[in-house]
């Protein structure tokens, strides 16, 4: 998949962010194009999936419901009366009626999609013309497909890679930022892997030219961090690679101090990226690294006990304050161990929200305690962040940080949509040290696209084997597979309504 990216970061006024059942003048947008995208709406609440050419030789599993009746019927059978309108003409997908969020846009209505050719075509109130896929979208929320700014790919390639496709479609995160699983030496077998994905994916290149093959240390040996490698590797691949990566903390550095940071802040000058940094406790303070940082560069793991001098009074808290205020990019990248409730909620209370919201999800995170992206944005609910900034801290502000053409659904934006049911119950929500907040709502996926194109159930598979489980993460592991074999081996209906698929011909007598 191509990969051209370009974005802004925008901030909109805070509004009520409940589905709207009505729609006004305001609710209006449309392309320029507006004789032909404008005007009374008539909709059917039906899915048709006539063309998924792009997953050609990948299985194929059929959109599940998402509110109400579905069907599926060809472009031919949805035309109806609009048989005049070409098929070049005719929409690839149009989803309708559902609450539109979508922050760099300043959107939050009730309003319609209509996508052709992987982008988006219109938004706003859509004629009657039919398209081949349509979806009825009411009492959904529509949001620009999630951007994950923090994640670990390359699965049997790293110690902490993981496969996105069995995570990306039932969580509605369709852009994958790869950050920091391999340097230099490694860039060619990620560019590979990536191949086969079928979400958009970015990578952020490690300093140290072996990248993450191990589960730490990479840092400590100097002669690894060659910043004419990684400058060679980002010339050649200057839309995959968006950003240099390091990781600060004592078992990565060993006894080098900062110079690892000082080496890829080199490498960013001399290619233009920005750094994200790991934060954690060594041989260096946190007002040490943070005063180092450029703006755009990137602070992950910034609500970690690593960062929680926040809380208190002196230099550290006013080099977070100063980093903030100059433009230094502050990332939750939860992970196993880089989300602290106590400091999450002393930035919201100082007015320092962080600008990004990411998992940091790898082999490690993902059967807990980050699971996924949706759950994580639960979290900065739970201590108060409005949904609104969630939606943005997950959308256009990653897509931001990196320049990736992704995080909104305006006119010509690629087609990656993500469909949330709102779920207004209360959950339970961890940190990585147990600590629990309640979330008085959640958001479950429906349905997620990538340039307009379905994405189908692929399972997860299991962790590798030298992840380490609780006994409950096993059992509930297990559970799960358990639970989709029986339901995949039972019959998916009863005789009576198997369509049948022989068309039936008059015999002929034969004398």
């Amino acid at each position: 998949m191509t990969d051209g990216y370009g974005g802004t970061l925008g901030r909109e006024p805070t509004r009520d962010r409940r589905p709207n059942t009505s729609r006004g003048p305001g609710d209006q947008r449309c392309s320029a194009d507006q004789s032909s995208w404008c005007g009374s709406h008539r909709a059917s609440p039906l899915f048709s999936a006539a063309d998924r050419g792009r997953f050609a030789g990948k299985p194929q599993i059929s959109l599940v419901e998402i509110c109400g009746s579905l069907s599926e019927t060809g472009a031919e059978g949805s035309r109806g009366a609009h048989h005049k309108q070409s098929e070049a003409q005719m929409d690839d997908l149009r989803i309708l009626n559902g609450h539109l969020i979508d922050p760099a846009a300043d959107m939050d209505a009730v309003a319609d999609i209509a996508v052709r050719n992987g982008r988006v075509r219109a938004v706003g109130v859509l004629d009657a013309e039919p398209a081949r896929s349509v979806v009825d979208a009411s009492g959904l929320l529509v949001i620009p497909g999630l951007v994950d700014l923090h994640t670990h790919l390359h699965a049997g390639g790293t110690f902490w890679g993981m496969e996105p496709d069995p995570v990306a479609w039932y969580t509605g995160v369709t852009s994958w930022v790869d950050a920091g699983s391999v340097g230099a030496y490694g860039l060619a077998g990620l560019m590979e892997a990536r191949k086969d994905f079928r979400v958009r994916s970015a990578i952020l290149l490690h300093i140290s030219a072996h990248g993450l093959a191990a589960r730490t240390g990479e840092s400590r040996d100097l002669s690894f961090l060659d910043v004419d490698a990684l400058v060679a590797a980002a010339t050649k691949h200057p839309e995959e690679v968006r950003g240099i990566k390091v990781r600060m903390d004592a078992s990565t550095v060993g006894d080098n101090g900062l110079e690892p940071l000082r080496i890829a802040l080199r490498a960013g000058a001399a290619t233009a990226l920005p750094v994200m940094v790991h934060i954690g406790s060594g041989p260096f303070t946190l007002d040490q690294i943070v005063d180092l940082l450029r703006p755009g560069d990137i602070l992950t793991h910034c609500a970690g006990r690593g960062a929680r001098g926040v809380t208190l009074p002196g230099p550290i808290r006013n080099s977070l304050r100063a980093a903030h205020e100059r433009g230094v990019i502050f990332d939750i990248g939860h992970g196993a161990g880089g989300f602290s409730f106590e400091v999450a909620e002393a930035y919201l209370a100082q007015s320092m929200p962080p600008h990004v919201i990411s998992t940091d999800l790898h082999v490690l995170s993902a059967s807990g305690p980050a699971f996924d992206l949706p759950t994580v944005m639960a979290k900065l609910q739970a201590i108060g962040m409005p949904l609104v900034d969630v939606v943005r801290a997950t959308t256009s502000a990653p897509a931001a940080a990196l320049g990736l053409d992704a995080g909104t659904l305006t006119v010509g934006a690629p087609a990656d949509i993500a469909l949330f049911r709102r779920v207004d119950e209360a959950m339970e929500v961890g940190d990585v040290h147990g600590v629990a907040r309640t979330a008085s709502e959640r958001l479950v996926n429906a349905a997620t696209f990538v340039a307009g194109e379905y994405l189908p159930p692929t399972f997860p598979p299991a962790p590798p084997s030298w992840v380490s489980l609780s006994d409950a993460q096993r059992t509930a592991l297990n559970a799960r597979e358990r639970r989709l074999r029986e339901l995949l081996t039972d019959p998916l209906v009863p005789i009576s309504g198997v369509a049948n698929q022989i068309p039936t011909t008059t015999a002929v007598n034969q004398e």
